[in-house]
């Protein structure tokens, strides 16, 4: 991590969407990934939890950790795909006040060389109060694929979000 970063934590959520992780049929190893991966750059994991592909209950756990100033980030993982039931998407967009579309963008752009099914991921991001909040794909290789893609930049939004820099501070000076 980077001098300046150093002092920096973001406090980070963990939303597992899994019909049979939910109900303990399968284990999450998604979910780890990501919590492992961002503490690597001294994220702090402030919530985690396990729930169905249902809709409302995936809007219910965004609000809550958003709108009650829980996580700086959240991060889902699973329902991104074209299966009946995935609909984390969906349900996303519609809790989302700000969409983020070059979050996922980058993530496909550079993970569709090494894996071309990468093409077919409907993940979204966006901003909800002073949360961001990324979509990832379900598979623990492609979890690790998507957020290495973007983990530089998550923290440079996050402090912008927080107010801890603004815009005009981002300008390259030419």
């Amino acid at each position: 991590m980077s001098e300046k970063n150093k002092n920096f934590k973001i406090k980070t959520a963990v939303l597992t969407i899994s019909d049979k992780g939910s109900r303990g049929a399968r284990k999450d190893l998604s979910g780890p990934v990501l919590k492992e991966m961002m503490e690597n750059i001294g994220a702090e994991i402030v919530y985690e939890e396990i729930i169905a592909d249902e809709k409302e209950e995936i809007k219910e756990a965004l609000i809550k950790i958003a709108d009650q100033k829980m996580a700086d980030l959240i991060l889902t993982t699973g329902g991104t795909g074209f299966a009946e039931r995935d609909i984390t998407p969906e349900a996303t967009l519609e809790i989302l006040e700000k969409e983020v579309p070059g979050i996922p963008e980058k993530i496909r752009a550079d993970t569709i060389s090494i894996t071309p099914q990468a093409a077919l991921s409907r993940a979204r991001a966006g901003i909800r109060g002073k949360s961001l909040i990324i979509n990832f794909p379900g598979s623990p290789k492609a979890v690790r694929e998507c957020l290495q893609a973007v983990i530089d930049i998550i923290p440079h939004g996050v402090k912008i979000l927080k107010g801890e820099i603004t815009e005009h501070q981002n300008k390259h000076k030419n």
